[in-house]
């Protein structure tokens, strides 16, 4: 974890959305963008929360998640096979 301070800004016409975060607190950021986005007072949308939010978890610092993947075994396609008895 690092002591550097995270800086995200939004400008949308006159408004401008200006977040500072540490890494230890990615999560309170990811919830405020969601309450702005449920604001009807804010111009921020879900979009805006969206692309911000992607921002906070790729950006520098960001812990890297193993993604779980489905590996898929060879088919085998015994139909035409003249070794196997029906």
């Amino acid at each position: 974890m690092s002591d550097d301070i995270n800086v995200m800004a939004l400008m949308k016409g006159d408004e401008r959305y200006v977040f500072l975060f540490d890494d230890a607190n990615r999560s309170q950021v990811l919830r405020t963008l969601g309450r702005y986005a449920s604001s009807p007072d804010l111009s921020f949308s879900w979009y805006d929360a969206a692309v911000l939010s992607q921002k906070v978890r790729k950006g520098p610092g960001a812990r890297s998640v193993e993604t779980n993947r489905l590996f898929i075994t060879e088919t085998v396609d015994n139909y035409n096979d003249d070794t196997i008895d029906p």
